[in-house]
């Protein structure tokens, strides 16, 4: 373990953040060498003179970053060929012009004159005439109003998922609601099980809440039965998946293959979290898991992804005799959802703007499918199973995952690395996510899809001679 301490001196900014960034720069100018182990949370913080608060923070940061990975009890280490850009997270605009095209960003694809915008001036204009106004104001319920519930309800039955109001609690994202999850059904030590490639965002929130990750065999279906099965053998009783377009492979579970995982959440009374962030691209899509295993089962229904990333909101759907514990951690996490987000949110559903506003994303999200077809190729897209704002790419033997995010990087174009996505010491494979949604028009997607395939016939980057 490394000695290391940032130098924090000049840096401005909350001081996580300073911490980040110190780690960042000693990494670029090589003071800190891929594989490293870092100070513990604790032993960092003595030696800054900070809470241990602030390190875990900055530590989560730079993960966000793709700088550091690691488990709990394993420690955190410095990534190999690490590159410090953000990982599935709110952050700046990606620039209008080509010097670098982002395509590491899993956003949705919103095009200038994007729909969401005019229905949000009308929304807003019509809200100025509402008697109800002031009541958005006031403090709400740990759960949300009923009326947004109610909405909420109306939302996840898009789904596939028939739940009654009062078994709804309205969340800031899905982020939030997978946060109250944990807080409600989790301790520190608690082992959670996933798909050996996952959501960042989850890697980010287990180390925060100290819980252990247990990566899980995967196919082209996603989470293999017989290997959750094996798994639970190890006493995990929380299980959180992503069964349509899954981050970041895009795998999508066939019914057969959910009917056999439910029979094994039910057998081994595993708690369920399931994610359903890019569902409705899919129009045939099966039953979602928590209809096979509603006593059990938490679903995510979120509206970021679909509708617009601005409005952060998400409804999180749970069995009856959880739905206090889950108002009371909303409570904790966040006081209550900004009303008037969840006002806007429900009135397009009521009305069926959130409907169009779906359609427009499918449409588009396929026509940027199409694009990525024609300029990469069939191979490349094996692993697409619908419209998706993100395809799994599996790269030549020749190359590294990391070693190809950097180069491409180089070439003026960022995708994500499968170690970002790895869950334990298993070796990630050679394989990149490539994000289609963030280029505000087709023509820089075009662009960048290009540069990335240029990358993949250049090969790697010849090594410098070693004295």
């Amino acid at each position: 373990m490394t000695s290391w301490v940032p130098e924090l001196q000049g840096r401005e900014g909350p001081l996580y953040r300073a911490i980040a960034d110190a780690l960042a720069a000693d990494i670029e100018a090589g003071r800190l060498a891929p594989g490293t182990r870092l100070p513990t949370h604790r032993e960092l913080a003595e030696k800054v003179g900070v809470t241990v608060g602030t390190v875990t923070r900055a530590y989560a940061e730079a993960e966000r970053r793709g700088l550091i990975g690691g488990e709990v009890g394993r420690g955190t280490y410095v990534r190999h060929l690490a590159t410090p850009r953000p990982q599935d997270s709110p952050g700046p605009v990606p620039p209008a012009d080509d010097t670098q095209i982002e395509l590491g960003l899993n956003w949705p694809a919103t095009p200038e004159g994007d729909p969401a915008t005019e229905a949000l001036r009308r929304t807003l204009e019509a809200l100025q005439r509402s008697p109800e106004l002031s009541e958005l104001l006031a403090y709400q319920p740990h759960a949300g109003l009923l009326s947004h519930r109610e909405a909420g309800a109306e939302w996840v039955s898009r789904f596939g998922l028939t739940v009654p109001a009062d078994q709804v609690v309205v969340c800031s994202g899905g982020q939030h609601a997978m946060e109250v999850v944990f807080k409600a059904h989790a301790r520190p030590g608690d082992t959670v099980l996933t798909e050996a490639l996952t959501y960042p965002g989850l890697k980010t929130l287990a180390s925060q809440h100290h819980l252990r990750l247990q990566g899980v065999a995967m196919d082209a279906q996603g989470l293999v039965p017989e290997a959750l099965e094996a798994a639970c053998r190890g006493g995990a009783k929380l299980l959180y998946c992503v069964p349509n377009l899954q981050n970041p492979t895009g795998a999508v579970m066939s019914a057969e293959r959910r009917e056999r995982l439910a029979a094994i959440i039910r057998a081994q009374g595993l708690t369920l979290i399931e994610d359903d962030v890019h569902g409705l691209l899919l129009e045939d899509r099966p039953p979602p898991l928590c209809a096979l295993v509603p006593e059990s089962g938490y679903f995510i229904a979120g509206i970021s992804k679909l509708l617009a990333p601005g409005l952060r909101l998400g409804y999180l759907a749970a069995p009856r005799r959880g739905i206090e514990r889950l108002a009371e951690s909303a409570g904790l996490a966040a006081r209550m959802t900004p009303p008037l987000t969840a006002e806007i949110c429900a009135r397009w559903i009521r009305e069926g703007t959130a409907d169009e506003l779906v359609k427009r994303r499918r449409q588009e999200a396929l026509e940027r499918l199409a694009l990525a077809r024609e300029v990469l190729g069939e191979a490349a897209l094996r692993s697409v199973r619908g419209p998706a704002y993100h395809l799994w790419m599996e790269l030549p033997a020749h190359w590294r995952s990391e070693a190809f995010s950097a180069q491409a990087r180089r070439n003026g174009v960022s995708v994500t690395a499968s170690e970002v996505f790895a869950v334990g010491p298993a070796v990630a494979p050679g394989a990149v996510r490539v994000c289609l949604g963030a280029p505000r028009t087709q023509a820089l997607l075009r662009k960048g899809l290009q540069r990335l395939r240029d990358t993949l016939t250049g090969g790697p980057a010849p090594l410098a001679t070693i004295v």
